[in-house]
């Protein structure tokens, strides 16, 4: 983009726009989305951003995903059995399905 341009005279030319750039030494990234899925970036390149009164962050590097994995405990499948006199087979898919002891057993009965 600005080939041939040394990097102090870059940094030089950022400054004069009002915008200035920080290295953060960071060991990992997480990022929490709403679904409930982890985005993981371990030992990114972390740089934080402050531009016309906006911070923003720039992370590069190798991401992973963790995903969700809904834990059915035995307490709840008794619960759905005793609420709705179902097998356990039933109580354990209808936890699966819905990921809540209230609508799991909304769903049997």
């Amino acid at each position: 983009m600005f080939g041939g341009v040394n990097p102090k005279q870059m940094q030089a030319m950022m400054r004069k726009m009002g915008i200035s750039q920080d290295e953060i030494l960071a060991k990992r990234v997480i990022i929490e989305k709403k679904d409930g899925e982890k985005l993981i970036i371990d030992e990114p390149n972390v740089v934080k951003i402050k531009m016309q009164g906006q911070t923003s962050f720039q992370i590069t590097g190798e991401e992973r995903v963790e995903s969700v994995e809904v834990g059915i405990s035995a307490e709840d499948i008794k619960t759905v059995m005793e609420k709705t006199n179902c097998t356990e087979k039933e109580a354990k898919e209808a936890l699966e399905k819905t990921g809540d002891l209230a609508e799991a057993i909304m769903e049997l009965a």
